[in-house]
């Protein structure tokens, strides 16, 4: 069997896009500080997507959108996601624009579109050759479920809600020592 020239003239370019492509990536350098190209951003969410398995994307909450619900899921966000993703879901925080990828923003459609399983699996599991760690053997599935009830409100997030956040924020050794002496 013969090979048409038109695939094999086809093949040959796509070599040599790959071979260009990998020269334009390493004389630019792998800094944390370039947001990830188009190809990079398309290949990383086609393989999170891939990972996901369906039965885990097509997860229910179990929990519903009350407030007595999300409240508990916004104290353990402030507590431990806000670090990187911030209070208001930015990831415009000191360490989330050094991570790369960069964390997403959590308000976007991007997240807002995923599954409630989707995002209860990455949170559990994490997502490689990221920042993302899992949090499965810290967290109880109900404190999941309930990051994910907050992580739906954060696009309605109020002010006051987030001064609220304030208080459950992280404190650095400093700050504690500071809030000892008043």
């Amino acid at each position: 069997m013969r090979i048409p020239k038109a695939v094999l003239w086809v093949l040959l370019a796509a070599v040599v896009a790959g071979i260009s492509y990998g020269y334009i990536l390493i004389r630019r350098g792998f800094s944390t500080k370039d947001p990830p190209s188009l190809l990079e951003t398309a290949i990383a969410r086609a393989a999170r997507n891939m990972s996901i398995p369906s039965s885990a994307k097509n997860a229910k909450n179990p929990y519903s959108a009350t407030a007595q619900n999300i409240e508990p899921g916004m104290e353990h966000y402030a507590d431990h996601c806000a670090t990187c993703h911030a209070n208001d879901g930015s990831g415009n925080t000191e360490m989330g624009p050094n991570l790369y990828p960069k964390p997403p923003d959590m308000r976007l459609a991007e997240t807002q579109n995923l599954t409630d399983g989707e995002m209860f699996y990455i949170i559990t599991n994490g997502v490689r050759m990221t920042g993302m760690p899992g949090w499965g053997r810290s967290h109880t599935a109900e404190d999941t479920w309930e990051l994910v009830l907050f992580i739906r409100h954060i696009p309605q997030l109020s002010l006051e809600e987030k001064k609220e956040m304030e208080k459950f924020n992280p404190k650095s050794y400093d700050d504690d020592e500071e809030h000892e002496k008043k």
